[in-house]
């Protein structure tokens, strides 16, 4: 990348945008500061640049007459060409840095473009035609926070340890039954105090060993209070292992669903002594025994491979690629719904310019399990402590009237952190004189409030602030890429607009209440959360599910009903697929999971070999 860069710079110093190859006029002196080097380090970078066939240099001979230089390669060629090939290797993060220092807005387009049509389900064709591998390939617009099971928070990084990763028992979602995971069996005792496992042979982690009871030991003895997913081993005791492939917990309360806390993502199944390496080294290529294994990790990109001794069944596709998308270029998918578009030979948008060939795709929809909404911080004294100017502002903030002013994705107002909770309320409009009461019995006397948030909630973020103001309600607001549910927890702010993903209802929400880095676990007082801890002790020690329901509404009604919390609005997840592409559908965490896809056979669009894209979908 040293003479690319060097030429790139010279070019735009010397020759702007133009794309010519007739020589103008440089010194030696302004090369050489143009490179940031003295004159002899310039001498060699030139000669370097005219061995590579990139530029011409013509030495000035004698007084008055001046040296020139011409560039031999035009620019735009030059730079998407070198683009593309980092691309093509993997290497996103350079790419777009590369993209961003010398590209205009043009060849940014051009590229994003190209980039766009990149992405999708692939069939490559090896040697003498025959396909090769089935490969899939994406962006999301958030980095991966972590690879450590025992940090996770967010809905990416959750799905990706689903594919990395085994764990104990697996929930099925459409059924509502419990399926084997690396245990084949699982007993408990009738207190629901002791669970004990047992182990399927034959399990090996990525990198050969077998899986056996001390490396489960070793997952669950991490997970102590001290993380932030030590909620998982609330009430538990003592991990006892028997033989190589039985694992006993012994707890200290009841817990009838301890079996669904296994089945989470932060009770993913890790190698004993993390495999003889440093814990460091580990997380920077983690080692797991799921369908697929990661075989690269970077800033830019994730690289996942089929394993190919899964002991559930290989994965159909062969490998999967993760596109980081840079702080930079995210805006520019963002907003867009649709982020994988097919394109023909053209480079045009086929989906977009052919609206009528989408009649056959597969329209995958479902309504997020989780919610938007704004937390209080309560950690912090101001206005928030009122309940009567929380409850003016929970009536303020509409969520009818929010979905149908803001619309997109926002598919149902929230009252529930459920959507079946929330299609089950009846909405109250709001009624100005009990607005106008609430604010009087508050004593709001218009001190402004720091309301911080991620910038994807921009537009609620704007909404809330103009419908506040409306009532004479000062909102601050800061939108940061880095704003994240534990930094969100600052004295310096007061309130936060959020999402949250409940991939198993009854344990995700607990996990919101009491998870180290949750928002909810951050701003409530100790005299809330002493109180959601009992009340969730309680619904555990129910063996029925709808007593542990009722308990676990009753929080969420009291939270309600204070305003601590305001409900917003449910999301609408929606993703296209080619009729080619098989197997696929959304699951709690709104992301498909690649194992099960398939791709039954090649689509033929404008010369171009592709098995089909997701047209619009959730991945972010």
């Amino acid at each position: 990348m040293y003479a690319q860069e060097r030429y790139l710079t010279l070019l735009g110093r010397f020759s702007g945008d133009t794309d010519t190859a007739l020589p103008v006029e440089a010194t030696l002196e302004n090369i050489a500061a143009a490179l940031f080097c003295t004159p002899r380090n310039a001498k060699h970078i030139l000669r370097r640049l005219e061995d590579e066939g990139l530029i011409r240099w013509l030495p000035g001979r004698g007084r008055g007459h001046r040296s020139q230089i011409a560039f031999l390669a035009d620019k735009r060629e030059y730079l998407l060409e070198l683009l593309r090939s980092l691309a093509g290797k993997g290497d996103y993060k350079q790419a777009f840095e590369l993209l961003e220092g010398y590209g205009n807005e043009v060849e940014k387009a051009e590229f994003m473009a190209w980039l766009d049509g990149s992405f999708g389900y692939r069939k490559e064709q090896g040697e003498g035609g025959a396909y090769a591998a089935d490969t899939l390939r994406f962006p999301v617009v958030s980095a991966f926070s972590t690879f450590d099971p025992a940090q996770i928070n967010y809905a990416l990084d959750g799905h990706l340890a689903r594919q990395i990763y085994d764990r104990l028992l697996q929930f099925d979602d459409l059924e509502q039954v419990m399926l084997p995971g690396a245990a084949h069996h699982w007993t408990s005792s009738d207190d629901a105090r002791e669970w004990t496992f047992f182990l399927k042979k034959g399990i090996r982690f990525h990198h050969g060993p077998e899986m056996t009871s001390a490396d489960v030991k070793f997952t669950f003895d991490r997970l102590r209070p001290s993380v932030d997913n030590g909620w998982l081993m609330r009430g538990v005791d003592e991990i006892e292992t028997i033989g190589p492939r039985v694992v006993r917990f012994r707890l200290r309360k009841p817990n009838h669903i301890f079996s669904r806390f296994v089945c989470a993502a932060a009770a993913s199944l890790l190698p004993a002594g993390f495999g003889g390496r440093s814990e460091q080294d580990f997380w920077k290529l983690p080692s797991g025994s799921g369908p697929f294994r990661m075989i690269h990790a970077s800033d830019s990109c994730v690289e996942l491979a089929a394993h190919p001794s899964y002991h559930q069944g290989r994965p159909y596709l062969d490998g999967v690629d993760i596109v980081i998308m840079p702080k930079d270029f995210r805006p520019r998918i963002e907003g867009t719904p649709e982020i994988f578009r097919p394109r023909d030979g053209s480079g045009k948008s086929w989906a977009g310019e052919h609206a009528s060939a989408t009649a056959d795709w597969l329209a995958l929809q479902k309504l997020c399990r989780g919610c938007t909404l704004l937390s209080w911080n309560l950690q912090r004294s101001g206005p928030q402590q009122s309940e009567a100017f929380r409850r003016a502002v929970k009536m303020i903030l509409d969520p009818v009237q929010m979905v149908a002013d803001l619309g997109g994705d926002r598919a149902l107002p929230a009252y529930s952190f459920l959507p079946d909770v929330s299609m089950a309320r009846t909405p109250e409009p709001p009624r100005t004189e009990r607005i106008r009461a609430a604010l009087r019995d508050s004593e709001y006397a218009g001190a402004p409030l720091r309301l911080t948030a991620n910038p994807k909630y921009a537009e609620d973020v704007q909404w809330i602030q103009k419908r506040l103001q409306e009532w004479g309600i000062a909102l601050d607001t800061r939108l940061s890429p880095t704003a994240s549910c534990r930094n969100l927890g600052t004295p310096e702010t007061d309130v936060t607009v959020f999402g949250l993903v409940l991939a198993d209802d009854e344990v995700d929400e607990i996990e919101a209440y009491e998870h180290g880095g949750c928002v909810m676990s951050n701003y409530f007082d100790e005299e809330r959360r002493f109180w959601i801890r009992e009340r969730v002790d309680a619904a555990l020690a129910e063996s029925l599910p709808e007593r542990r329901s009722q308990i676990m509404r009753q929080i969420e009604e009291q939270l309600r009903d204070e305003a601590s919390l305001i409900f917003l609005h449910h999301q609408q997840l929606q993703t296209y697929l080619h009729p080619s592409v098989q197997g696929a559908r959304l699951n709690t965490l709104g992301w498909i999971d690649f194992k099960e896809v398939w791709l039954e056979s090649c689509l033929d669009v404008g010369g171009t070999r592709e098995a089909g894209k997701l047209v619009s979908g959730s991945l972010s």
